[in-house]
């Protein structure tokens, strides 16, 4: 018995309908980058992890708001008309889902970073800490380590 097929794959019409529900709860460290870096004005990418995990790196531009923090701070620092954008640690961590549960709960368009802060510093992206802004190298495991795009 395949280990693929062994549970048949859902028609085309339920896996449209999981697939576009997921890239509405969902964007990746990249297509953050891309918006980041065009100053997209309609985003707002919140990092609620912890001040000492703040403190050793961040994206720069996000805005710290631990999960914890947001149902009494958010709406004072945060426009409702944005698409605010969760992240934590990483792909074994699910702190962005539970911030992304609290942003909707008070009514934000909201969608959680997948990859967290691990993915976009392995990736190359811009990392922020209090001696200023660096750059890992990037990981040929993660993304293309000749700067082109994936184009995925």
């Amino acid at each position: 018995m395949s280990a693929v097929t062994g549970v048949p794959a859902a028609d085309s019409a339920a896996a449209l309908a999981h697939f576009a529900a997921r890239l509405a709860f969902e964007t990746d460290v990249s297509d953050v980058a891309a918006d980041l870096d065009a100053a997209e004005p309609a985003l707002a990418v919140v990092d609620s992890r912890s001040r000492e995990s703040w403190d050793q790196g961040h994206i720069a531009g996000a805005l710290h708001l631990p999960t914890t923090e947001i149902a009494a701070r958010a709406t004072a620092l945060i426009p409702r008309d944005v698409t605010v954008v969760t992240y934590c640690w990483g792909p074994g961590c699910n702190g962005a889902t539970r911030a992304a549960l609290e942003f909707a709960k008070l009514g934000y368009q909201v969608k959680e970073m997948l990859g967290g802060f691990e993915y976009w510093a392995r990736e190359g992206f811009p990392v922020e800490t209090a001696e200023g802004i660096t750059r890992r190298p990037v990981d040929a495991l993660t993304a293309p380590v000749s700067g082109v795009a994936c184009a995925c």
